[in-house]
Parts: structure tokens; C-alpha cells; sequence
């Protein structure tokens, strides 16, 4: 048990060379500094575990989104996104100076921006019936979900574009207005537990990752009624409705957790 074990370490800003200043006396560091403020230019952008272009993607960085810079080196930027917790390597190019407040974020899954994108100003490109005035949030996350069937899978990947399954259950949160965290692990924690013979459409399902796995934390969907989900998988290559005892085989085949049950 360590002072900061209670901290998810794909939050935190800290490496033992140096960490953000607002984890100073709280995580050991050999130096601290404050974070810039940074906001997304580019549609979507991958952030990345290291410093190399190229390495494992995991998450991403939506047109418009805040992205806090710790350090800069070759052209690249370590930070965290603001919206996800998720921290990471990005192109500083794919960055602009600041974090305004956003005024509308997008609402179509084929817009010119990615759904949940942030729009600040009225000179987006993206047609007025594709946005929405931050605030005025979608009521049913399923829905949203089904919005996106057919969009490809892509570990890491969080748009309308491409995505991954605990993607695919946060933008359709986002959208309707509830935080999620970014990963199964912390979806699994959402709401209350209901039973298997309880299910009904907008519940989530997840399986835990088997003992050991480091590639990811588990699957995510949500159940359409009793016996279907929706859901990104990479089985079938992207957003797909599936029977539940089809999917519940494969990861019990694949040494999964039993699925959990969770009602928002």
C-alpha cells in the first residue's frame, strides 16, 4: 500500500523525474511544474503511451477538447485531456493555445467533426443541424449507440470514426450528459447492480479483463433488452447488435470475468 494507492495512475500527470505541480507533496517526483493549457485543432488525434510516434494508442483527443501540456520535447507534448483523465503523447501541431469554453458540441455521428466534438465558435464547418448548445444533452444513450453501428473497432479509439468498447458506451454517455470514465474497469463501478434476469435496455454489461492482461481492463456494451447488446467489439470488427449468449461464450472462452450488470 503505497500514500497514493487510492489514484488511478492512468489519471496522473507524475513520472519520478517530474509531475504536475498540483501533485506536489502528494506523489514523489525530482520536480514539479504547472501544466499549459492546450485545446484540440485537428478532428481527431491519438494519444499515445510514449514519446515515439507510433507507439500504442490509448485514447484519443477530439476537435476542441482540452489537453493540459506537462512537457514538450521533439515536437510532442505529455499531458492529460481534461475530458477523459487520459494521459498520454500527442503532436503539439495537432494543438492550440488555450482551453475556451466551448458553445456547442456535435451531435451527428457524420458531421464533418466526430460526435461530442467542441465547438467554440460559429466558424466550425459543421452545419447548424449537426450541433447542439452545450447543455442540451440526448435523453437515451442507446440510442446514440445505435447512431454508430458500423463504426470500425480500434483499441484506444474513442470517436465516431473509430472506436473501442468502453469508447462507445463514454460517447454515448457524453452525449446525453453523464460522466463516464474511460476504461471497463471504471464503467464497471457506474450505477447500481441488477441481475442478470432484470436486464433492460441502456444497462451496461461488462466483463473484467482475465488475470493479467495489461492490454486493456475489459469489454463494455450496453444490453438492448434481455437477450441483445450493442456494442464495439473487435470479434467483428466494429459497432455491432449481438445475442448476449453469443457474446457471454466468447469471453467466458477467452477467460473473462462473469459479465456484471449495472443500471445507471
Amino acid at each position: 500500500m503505497t500514500l497514493f494507492a487510492d489514484l488511478d495512475p492512468r489519471t496522473l500527470l507524475a513520472r519520478p523525474d517530474l509531475a504536475e505541480q498540483a501533485l506536489e507533496g502528494v506523489v514523489p517526483a525530482a520536480a514539479y511544474r504547472p501544466t499549459v493549457a492546450m485545446h484540440a485543432r485537428l478532428a481527431v488525434t491519438d494519444i499515445e503511451a510514449e514519446a515515439a510516434r507510433g507507439s500504442q494508442r490509448v485514447d484519443q483527443l477530439l476537435f476542441g477538447e482540452a489537453f493540459d501540456v506537462l512537457e514538450r520535447r521533439d515536437r510532442r507534448a505529455w499531458g492529460r485531456a481534461r475530458r477523459t483523465g487520459s494521459t498520454g503523447w500527442l503532436d503539439l501541431d495537432a494543438l492550440r493555445s488555450g482551453a475556451p469554453s466551448a458553445r456547442f458540441t456535435v451531435s451527428a455521428v457524420d458531421a464533418a467533426l466526430p460526435l461530442n466534438a467542441l465547438i467554440h465558435h460559429d466558424l466550425s464547418g459543421v452545419p447548424a443541424d449537426d450541433l447542439s448548445v452545450v447543455g442540451d444533452f440526448e435523453a437515451d444513450p442507446v440510442e446514440v449507440a445505435e447512431r454508430m453501428l458500423g463504426v470500425p473497432h480500434g483499441l484506444g479509439a474513442r470517436s465516431s470514426r473509430l472506436t473501442d468498447c468502453s469508447g462507445l458506451v463514454q460517447a454515448a454517455l457524453f452525449a446525453c450528459g453523464q460522466a463516464c470514465p474511460r476504461r471497463s474497469d471504471g464503467q464497471a463501478k457506474l450505477g447500481e447492480a441488477v441481475a442478470r434476469d432484470q436486464l433492460k435496455r441502456g444497462d451496461l454489461v461488462v466483463w473484467l479483463a482475465p488475470e493479467g492482461e495489461t492490454g486493456f481492463t475489459g469489454h463494455s456494451a450496453f444490453a438492448l433488452d434481455g437477450d441483445r447488446l450493442i456494442h464495439a467489439t473487435g470479434h467483428h470488427g466494429g459497432v455491432v447488435i449481438e445475442d448476449m449468449a453469443s457474446a457471454e461464450a466468447r469471453y467466458a472462452a477467452d477467460g473473462f470475468s462473469a459479465p456484471l450488470f449495472r443500471r445507471l
